[in-house]
């Protein structure tokens, strides 16, 4: 799905971009002479370097490695499960869009981290009496607070991009200043507000051996063998 790079997506990336932007040229083997390693890229610049890569090298196929998708030590008690078909679905569609964003696996992990600890990687409707106010969606996103209409948030793509970007009346991932150096259950947290602002921690390892799946390695390989 193409669309046009806006002002506010491209300030993010060039967070992304600086300091970062040639060591993924360099490992992708595109040529960027249109930056120098020691200057800030404008606007114009990082969108030249997103279509660039994506056109010489299209999305990544390997696996990410395991500094990629836990660049800091995990120190919290895990938790594990094997993960049915739905679930290993609904993180194969966060992934996707995460790609299609350009975005680095570190952001993988901290979304489909997001989504197992709000509603277990399940994409859920309206509970009735037993919702938690408004919240749906694979990250329990609200109408009510700005995330969008119901019928958006349960859309796995649009929800995902929302937690990524943000809204109008809300912060995504890529609106805090160093996310990607930040413990995972930090960075989810600055964008859900949750009451429980530690509990993403524990979905980390799992985050990670669900996203391997999708590449075929690690122990769900063959539960996701049909989603590659």
């Amino acid at each position: 799905m193409t669309r046009t790079l806006t002002t506010r997506k491209l300030t993010r990336l060039q967070t992304l971009f600086t300091g970062g932007a040639f060591a993924l040229a360099s490992i992708l083997g595109t040529t960027t002479p249109a930056l120098a390693a020691d200057a800030t890229p404008t606007h114009d610049q990082a969108a030249a370097v997103v279509q660039q890569v994506t056109a010489q090298n299209g999305p990544q196929t390997a696996a990410p490695s395991e500094q990629e998708l836990h660049p800091l030590p995990i120190t919290a008690e895990q938790k594990t499960f094997t993960p049915t078909k739905e679930q290993l679905e609904n993180a194969k569609a966060i992934v996707d869009t995460a790609k299609e964003m350009g975005l680095p696996p570190r952001a993988w992990t901290i979304a489909v981290a997001t989504s197992l600890q709000e509603t277990n990687l399940k994409n859920l409707g309206h509970l009735g009496a037993k919702n938690d106010h408004d919240s749906q969606g694979l990250f329990q996103q609200r109408p009510s607070s700005g995330w969008g209409t119901a019928e958006q948030i349960t859309d796995p793509h649009y929800a995902t991009k929302a937690f990524f970007e943000g809204t109008k009346n809300n912060r995504g991932l890529l609106d805090i200043e160093g996310w990607q150096d930040m413990p995972l259950t930090q960075a989810a947290q600055k964008v859900q507000v949750s009451a429980y602002p530690n509990h993403y921690a524990k979905h980390e390892k799992q985050a990670g051996d669900i996203i391997n799946a999708l590449y075929g390695t690690g122990p769900y390989a063959d539960l996701a063998a049909d989603l590659r």
